[in-house]
């Protein structure tokens, strides 16, 4: 089993930054790839942003240019740095990672909650 623990969120005025962590363990894992999800209240869960193990990196079109991600492989660890954050940003923010122990999965954190409001 992995376990991903995620930490940073909070509130934050409009135009303010973030900075998103969430860390891996559990025994005998190799990371693939890692990534934030986001679900925003009466939304759908929504990728933000991956990156691969090679450190090739993805967004969703509404966070391109304000959001950042980024990983330590030797702290199996992923950032997300969020800048110019918008009231549309609040949501849940959910790290992922995919990891092979004895088979290949999907791990989840437990979700951090972001809010942006004046």
């Amino acid at each position: 089993q992995v376990q991903l623990v995620e930490s940073g969120g909070g509130l934050v005025q409009p135009g303010g930054s973030l900075r998103l962590s969430c860390a891996a363990s559990g025994r005998r894992f190799s990371i693939n790839a890692m990534g934030w999800y986001r679900q925003g209240p009466g939304e759908q869960r929504e990728l933000v942003a991956d990156i691969t193990s090679g450190g090739s990196t993805n967004y969703t079109d509404s966070v391109k240019g304000r959001f950042t991600i980024s990983r330590d492989n030797a702290k199996s660890t992923v950032y997300l740095q969020m800048n110019s954050l918008k009231v549309e940003d609040t949501a849940v923010y959910y790290c992922y990672a995919v990891a092979t122990t004895s088979y290949t999965g999907r791990y989840w954190g437990q979700g951090t909650q972001v809010t942006v409001s004046s």
